[in-house]
C-alpha cells in the first residue's frame, strides 16, 4: 500500500527523456527569433545615441542602459519562472523587449534622447530573456549532458543574431520609407522578432521544463524508500558556495570585457570612415562567434571539465583584446577576427559558467538563483558599456581593448584557487 502513491504519481508525470527533445526544439525556434531582436541594440544603439547627442563620450550609454534593464528583467524573469515556470517567465520577458523596441522607434521619430534611453532600458528585457532561456534547456538534462543542452539553446541564437546586424542597411531603407529614421530600422525587426518569440513559447513550451523537473524530483523523493537515486541527487553540492561564486565570476568578467570592447567597435569603425554595413558585418561575425561554437563548447565542457574551459575563456579574451588594439583602423578583416575571438571567449565563459551554476544549485531555488546570477552579469555588462565610451573618449579604442584583455586574466587565479580547494 505505501508504494501505490509514488508509483501512480510517477506514472502520471511525462518522461523527461521524451519531453526534452520537444522542449529543445521550441527553445531553438524562439532563440532564432530573439537572436534577431537582440542584434539591433548591439549594432545601432550606440550610433543612435551618438547621432542624437552629437558626442562619442556617451555612446556607451545605450549599451549600459539596455544591459541595466536586463538586470531588472533577469530578476523578474527568474522570480516568475521560480513561481510559475519557465514558459510564463520567458514569454513576459520577450513581450517587454518588444515594447522597448517600439519605444526606441518612437524616440527616434521624435528625436527625443530621454525617451530613447528609457526605451533602451525596457528593451534590455529581451537580452536578459534570451540568456535566461539557456537555463530552460538544462532543466531536464542529465548532469553529464547539461553543457550540451545549454549549448543547443545558445547556438540557435546564431541564425537570428548573424542575420540581424546584416539587415541594418535594408531595414534602414525600409524605415525611411515608413518615415522612421534610418538607424531605427533594425528596431522594427527586433520588435517583431521578440513578439514572435514570445508567441512561440506561450503556445508550445509544454510541458514546462522547470515544473516537470520539480515534479520528477518530488516523485523520486516520495519513492526514495524503494527506489533510492543512483546519481546522488540533482545538484553536485560538493562544489557548494564556491561553485556558485566561480560560475558567477566567470560569466561576470567575460560579460564585462565582451560588452566594453563590442560596444565601442562600431563607433571606432564609424569614426574611421567605415559604413554601417561594414560595422554590421563585423558585429554579425562577433555574434556568430558568441553562439555558433556552442555545440563544440558544450561537448568540451562536458568532456574535459568546467574549470579548463573557464580558463580557456580568459586566454581567448586576452588574445581578442590584443588583436583589437593592434588592428589598423582601416582593416575590417582584422577587426572582424578580433571580435570573433571576443565572441568565442565569451562563449567559453558562458557555457562553462552556466554548467557550474546548474550543477551547484538545487531545483528548489534554481530559477531564483539563476536570475540573481544573471543580474550580476547584466550589471557587469552595463558597467562595461558605460565605461567603454568614457574610456575611449579619454584615451583610445586600442587602450580600451588592451585593458579588457588584461582584466580577463583574472579568471585564471580564480579557477586555480577553486580547483585547488576541490
Amino acid at each position: 500500500m505505501p508504494n501505490t502513491a509514488p508509483s501512480s504519481t510517477t506514472a502520471s508525470i511525462p518522461d523527461p527523456a521524451q519531453a526534452q527533445p520537444r522542449i529543445l526544439r521550441v527553445l531553438v525556434a524562439s532563440q532564432i527569433l530573439s537572436g534577431a531582436g537582440l542584434a539591433a541594440g548591439v549594432t545601432v544603439g550606440a550610433l543612435l545615441a551618438q547621432d542624437m547627442l552629437g558626442t562619442t563620450s556617451l555612446a556607451g550609454l545605450p549599451s549600459a542602459l539596455f544591459t541595466a534593464g536586463s538586470a531588472l528583467a533577469a530578476v523578474t524573469v527568474g522570480r516568475i519562472s521560480q513561481a510559475r515556470g519557465r514558459r510564463p517567465g520567458l514569454t513576459a520577458g520577450y513581450l517587454t523587449g518588444a515594447l522597448g523596441s517600439a519605444g526606441v522607434i518612437t524616440a527616434a521619430v521624435l528625436d527625443n534622447p530621454v525617451l530613447l534611453f528609457i526605451a533602451l532600458f525596457v528593451y534590455g528585457a529581451g537580452t536578459a530573456t534570451n540568456l535566461q532561456a539557456r537555463y530552460a534547456g538544462a532543466d531536464l538534462a542529465p548532469p553529464g549532458h547539461r553543457a550540451r543542452a545549454v549549448s543547443t539553446v545558445l547556438v540557435a541564437t546564431t541564425l537570428g543574431g548573424v542575420a540581424g546586424p546584416n539587415l541594418a542597411a535594408p531595414a534602414g531603407t525600409l524605415a525611411e520609407h515608413l518615415g522612421i529614421p534610418h538607424l531605427a530600422g533594425l528596431f522594427v525587426i527586433s520588435g517583431a522578432a521578440y513578439a514572435l518569440a514570445a508567441l512561440v513559447l506561450a503556445l508550445w513550451l509544454r510541458p514546462d521544463p522547470l515544473l516537470l523537473a520539480r515534479a520528477v524530483a518530488q516523485a523520486k523523493e516520495a519513492d526514495t524508500a524503494t527506489n533510492p537515486p543512483t546519481d546522488g541527487g540533482d545538484a553536485d553540492t560538493s562544489e557548494g558556495r564556491g561553485g556558485v561564486v566561480l560560475g558567477a565570476l566567470v560569466m561576470i568578467l567575460t560579460q564585462l570585457v565582451m560588452v566594453a570592447i563590442m560596444t565601442m567597435t562600431p563607433v571606432h569603425m564609424h569614426d574611421h570612415g567605415h559604413s554601417t554595413a561594414a560595422s554590421g558585418l563585423v558585429i554579425g561575425i562577433h555574434i556568430g562567434a558568441m553562439y555558433l561554437p556552442s555545440p563544440l563548447t558544450g561537448w568540451l565542457v562536458d568532456r574535459y571539465g568546467r574549470m579548463k574551459i573557464a580558463a580557456a575563456s580568459g586566454i581567448t579574451l586576452l588574445a581578442a583584446g590584443i588583436l583589437a588594439a593592434a588592428a589598423p583602423a582601416d582593416s575590417v578583416a582584422l577587426l572582424a577576427l578580433a571580435l570573433a575571438l571576443l565572441g568565442l571567449g565569451w562563449n567559453f565563459g558562458l557555457v562553462s559558467g552556466t554548467a557550474i551554476i546548474t550543477d551547484t544549485v538545487p531545483l528548489a531555488t534554481r530559477a531564483k538563483t539563476q536570475g540573481l546570477v544573471d543580474v550580476s552579469i547584466a550589471i557587469a555588462g552595463a558597467t562595461g558599456g558605460i565605461t567603454s565610451g568614457l574610456m575611449v573618449a579619454a584615451t583610445s579604442y586600442p587602450a580600451l581593448a588592451l585593458a579588457g584583455g588584461a582584466l580577463s586574466l583574472a579568471l585564471l587565479p580564480a579557477v586555480a584557487v577553486t580547483a585547488y580547494r576541490r
